[in-house]
């Protein structure tokens, strides 16, 4: 098996890890109530789905 003959730096090991990183979700507006909500995900403070009623919210007192 191959091995380096030496070690990388310091920089050249994080400049590799520096491309590993997460993303900001990518929201949009519900067309119900116009909170902001995931993509082909049930709105959870209107419980709707494309455009219909798909869950029922119960308020907390």
């Amino acid at each position: 098996m191959a091995n380096p003959k030496s070690r990388h730096c310091r920089s050249r090991r994080d400049k590799r890890r520096a491309s590993w990183k997460g993303d900001n979700p990518g929201l949009m507006k519900c067309p119900d109530c116009g909170e902001m909500k995931l993509p082909h995900k049930v709105c959870l403070e209107c419980g709707s789905y494309n455009k219909k009623r798909v869950l029922e919210i119960v308020e907390k007192e």
